[in-house]
């Protein structure tokens, strides 16, 4: 399983919102430049996230992005099927597959995955952003400011 660009991005953004030297608020424009993705995209992702209670978003002069959580509130494993929702590791009925009435490999697959998001629940995003991630992340603030 890969992770898809939107998942990669959000997971980025939490991280990088876990750690704020200064009282200035965290920008798109500034996440955008320091991780050189498209602000674009960064807008769609912000914008779930947002949508998730994940993030609070203040619009106008002086606004910005902050976590509306602690970092240890937050589990990998439901933040990732969350982003990465629907997820169908394998379509059995289109194309139509010869082996569908009697095969044992969606059942296995979708065991996996299950497997997989229990794994990474064991995860917050403050087991993430320990050392060296987090003075990672301070690193990339102060370089925006």
């Amino acid at each position: 399983m890969q992770l898809t660009r939107f998942t990669d991005l959000g997971l980025r953004v939490l991280m990088y919102l876990t750690h704020r030297e200064h009282d200035t608020p965290v920008t798109i424009t500034e996440i955008a430049n320091n991780f050189a993705v498209s602000r674009n995209h960064l807008v769609k992702v912000v914008h779930f996230m947002g949508l998730q209670g994940w993030i609070r978003t203040t619009r106008g002069k002086g606004g910005g992005l902050a976590l509306a959580h602690p970092p240890q509130e937050y589990r990998l494993g439901d933040i990732i099927q969350r982003m990465e929702a629907p997820i169908d590791l394998i379509d059995c009925a289109e194309p139509p597959c010869a082996l569908r009435n009697g095969c044992q490999l969606k059942l296995a697959l979708n065991t996996g995955l299950a497997t997989f998001f229990e794994t990474m629940n064991r995860y917050t995003l403050q087991d993430i952003i320990a050392s060296p991630t987090g003075e990672a992340i301070i690193q990339l603030h102060r370089q925006a400011h």
